[in-house]
């Protein structure tokens, strides 16, 4: 299809994950991208490539995923909506469709992401009405230690010990701008705003804190991991069935409003 015959639509997508081999297209799994990808070559008539802010992994569910598709002339945004809620499997939801200009990319062109982590601490948490949307801990815990652990993590560090793998060629360094935890009906919550991410980076930070709310490894230790201890070592990360991404920013250059940093690495 010729560009000019076709519209950059940029949709908002939520969705469980609990029953999908992650966002990025596999063609032997189910996917997000692979449902999204085959809905709206059905609605185009043709195959449509869709392309996401960033891969969340197998049991990762998100509220705020961007993710852009090329179609053709004609499709306007409710109607794209409205049609998309209809055929899409029920664990994915669309909640905005905009027209967007055709330069836009929803992983370059993002500044930060936010994630959050769900933990139970209140019994009810084991529930299965709860369980598949959050770490069922479901115990008392410091909070005070989970709150002076968060404080440690805003600014600019290396977080390589909190990575599942290696990543040299975009180096291990991230800006964290917020990181807090909060309470919720069921237990703690944990916020955090970062221009980047490691792989399982969000997932090792929370199960080490945790573990410091628990009373089983001292708060030191996460400052000595922010710090490259060669001594030290995450404690495991924690399930992904807690973890949600909830918002993608772009700045002005992406041509919507926002703060103009540099553009971000994909989150994992």
């Amino acid at each position: 299809m010729d560009p000019s015959d076709t519209t950059r639509l940029k949709l908002t997508v939520h969705y469980d994950g609990s029953a999908f081999h992650g966002w990025q297209y596999q063609p032997h799994h189910r996917t997000v991208q692979g449902e999204l990808q085959a809905t709206l070559s059905r609605l185009a008539n043709r195959p449509r490539t869709v392309v996401g802010a960033g891969r969340t992994d197998s049991g990762v569910h998100a509220t705020g995923q961007v993710a852009t598709v090329d179609m053709p002339l004609g499709w306007e945004p409710p109607t794209l909506r409205r049609s998309l809620n209809a055929m899409l499997p029920r664990d994915v939801w669309i909640e905005t469709v905009e027209h967007v200009p055709p330069r836009f990319h929803p992983r370059y062109d993002a500044v930060a992401r936010t994630y959050r982590y769900d933990v139970g601490l209140d019994d009810r948490s084991g529930s299965p009405f709860h369980r598949p949307w959050c770490w069922a801990v479901r115990e008392e815990i410091d909070h005070g230690s989970l709150r002076a652990a968060a404080a440690l993590l805003p600014g600019t560090h290396s977080f390589r010990a909190f990575s599942k793998s290696g990543q040299p060629e975009r180096g291990d360094r991230c800006i964290v701008s917020e990181a807090a935890w909060t309470e919720w009906d069921l237990g703690v919550r944990f916020h955090i705003r970062a221009n980047r991410y490691l792989h399982h980076m969000v997932r090792y930070l929370v199960g080490t804190m945790i573990e410091i709310a628990r009373g089983r490894r001292p708060l030191s230790d996460l400052n000595g991991l922010l710090e490259g201890r060669p001594d030290l070592e995450t404690s495991p990360p924690a399930p992904p069935e807690g973890l949600f991404l909830t918002l993608v920013e772009y700045g002005k250059g992406s041509g919507f409003p926002g703060p103009q940093n540099p553009r971000s690495d994909v989150p994992a």
